[in-house]
């Protein structure tokens, strides 16, 4: 299990992330049929899975990992100053608030939004292309998920199996 969700994020992040957000003593919290739920390791979440894709959606504790292993900018989308104060809460990116973006970005692409300073503010999921959000002045750029000053989902639910962090064989 390990292994595949190494695997995943780096599919989904870039070489080398599987191995900087799962470290071998994090857990899985599983569903009644055996699927990865969510990543923890000890009682901080790194990420949840999926259920439509099997991709990850990270927690900020997850995106503060990530970001300490990519070069700026892969993967951030950064925020002007008067906006950030909001994103960190949790509240919607809008494009007018970008000041720049990673290039390769894609639509529905988690993403990491960090200030100027390269400062985690939220995880999120873009909901534009890199060339769209730095083009236009409306809408949404970023929706998202868990801001740095807001509430996250607990690390692990009540009706849920754990197991250890080796793979299943």
């Amino acid at each position: 299990m390990l292994e595949r969700m190494r695997i995943i994020a780096d599919y989904q992040f870039g070489k080398g992330a599987g191995k900087a957000l799962f470290q071998d003593s994090v857990t899985f919290t599983l569903s009644r049929t055996g699927r990865v739920r969510q990543i923890v390791e000890g009682d901080r979440r790194i990420a949840t899975v999926r259920a439509n894709d099997g991709f990850l959606i990270l927690s900020t504790y997850g995106g503060e990992k990530l970001k300490a292993v990519l070069p700026f900018p892969q993967k951030r989308v950064v925020m002007n100053d008067d906006a950030a104060p909001f994103v960190a809460k949790g509240k919607t990116a809008f494009c007018k608030f970008v000041v720049s973006c990673d290039p390769e970005i894609r639509a529905f692409e988690e993403v990491l939004l960090v200030d100027k300073d390269d400062n985690l503010l939220a995880t999120g999921q873009a909901l534009l292309a890199a060339p769209e959000i730095m083009a236009f002045r409306r809408g949404p750029a970023v929706n998202v998920r868990y801001g740095v000053k807001g509430k996250e989902m607990a690390a692990v639910t009540a009706d849920t199996d754990t197991t250890g962090g080796a793979p299943a064989t």
